[in-house]
């Protein structure tokens, strides 16, 4: 009845079992098998684990595609990104004119409609910028920040739909339309902001959902000016995090995970990720690749060459057991999107998952049943 079957270690919502999975677009049945898991370990040469596919809310390009140059971009991208166990994704924009926002989002819009062969599952947009604050831009453009409005964000989210979007809470008319943008089913997050810690909370109170690449593009933390940061650490349910061990110390990594219960990992990913060092494009940004940093010509951090399976490893490496690792690569940012059919292996759920080695190296990936080519050119 199912085509697919794969054994080892698996975590399902109760906890950790030893058995077999079977699926065919959707998991149809969890068994447990200490035999076959063991069957399989041998044959794979050591212990495998199977793991909800990695859901990845942050993500610009892969492959030496930026998602602003349109066209087919995205499905690079999601391409790329499902070799290293991604299974569901938001195509982020950047900062730039409206005409370039509007040919990235026709370019993705295709692909949300419809999943391309071996890519991920395009969920969405997560519209980063353009109504951002000019003194925490990033690597974001300072020319194309623009106020935001109902009626331009309705606009884009007639293209493509708008899962999530970065704004600026303390810019002008913006905090008004944070309960807009929620009646639209928008989560909206707080990030390139130069807010205070009030600003923070009364985006919180009127219906922001979380806060983007927590510590980076946002006022930080300090006793007597908490800012952005300060609110995150004190009221928030979710937030993203960049834990490629560059834009954040493992130390205010671990702070955010004993402060924000649905804490969760994104890649940020840019052009330059699974490519040599050289020179990309991030929208309209020139970006350096060098050393496994991205950064500008002024040596700023501007993204970055994270893919999902080694944001597992590094946050295993900081300490994290693997279920809670893989919780906040796939389960929260679900939850967070409110996808309760992703992120969780359980009967009649996508069959979105990976299999990793002894090593936490993806062996397996496959995308609602589809069985994806790793080693894909």
């Amino acid at each position: 009845m199912f085509p697919r079957k794969v054994s080892g270690n698996i975590l399902t919502p109760q906890g950790w079992l030893q058995g077999s999975l079977q699926f065919g677009q959707r998991i149809g049945a969890i068994e447990a098998d200490a035999a076959a898991a063991d069957a399989a370990a041998s044959a794979a040469g050591g212990k495998l684990t199977i793991l909800p596919g990695f859901i990845d809310l942050h993500v610009h390009g892969a492959a030496g595609v930026d998602i602003m140059q349109g066209g087919d971009a995205g499905v690079t991208v999601a391409r790329a990104h499902a070799r290293h166990g991604t299974t569901a994704m938001l195509g982020t924009t950047m900062t730039a004119t409206d005409n370039s926002i509007r040919r990235a989002l026709n370019g993705l819009a295709p692909a949300i409609a419809e999943r391309p062969a071996g890519a991920a599952r395009m969920l969405g947009v997560h519209l980063e910028g353009p109504f951002l604050s000019i003194h925490r831009l990033g690597a974001q453009p300072a020319d194309a920040v623009v106020e935001g409005s109902l009626d331009l964000v309705r606009s884009y989210h007639a293209i493509a739909p708008i899962r999530a979007m970065t704004l600026a809470t303390e810019v002008a008319r913006h905090l008004q339309l944070i309960p807009q943008l929620k009646q639209l089913g928008i989560r909206v997050q707080l990030g390139h902001s130069n807010g205070s810690y009030d600003d923070g909370v009364a985006a919180l109170q009127a219906g922001a959902a979380g806060f983007t690449h927590l510590f980076n593009g946002m006022t930080a933390l300090q006793h007597r000016q908490p800012g952005i940061v300060g609110a995150a650490l004190a009221h928030a349910e979710y937030a993203e995090i960049i834990p490629d061990l560059q834009h954040v110390h493992e130390g205010a990594i671990r702070a955010a995970l004993r402060a924000i219960p649905r804490l969760y990992g994104v890649t940020d990913a840019t052009a330059a990720t699974g490519m040599p060092d050289g020179e990309y494009g991030l929208g309209s940004q020139r970006v350096y690749k060098c050393m496994g940093c991205v950064r500008l010509a002024t040596g700023s951090l501007a993204g970055s060459v994270l893919t999902m399976d080694q944001a597992l490893r590094n946050f295993v490496a900081l300490g994290l057991d693997l279920a809670d690792a893989s919780h906040r690569l796939s389960l929260y940012p679900a939850d967070y999107l409110g996808e309760t059919e992703r992120g969780r292996l359980q009967t009649g759920a996508w069959a979105d998952l990976v299999v990793l080695d002894a090593d936490l190296q993806p062996v397996a990936v496959y995308v609602e049943g589809e069985a994806i080519a790793l080693n894909a050119a």
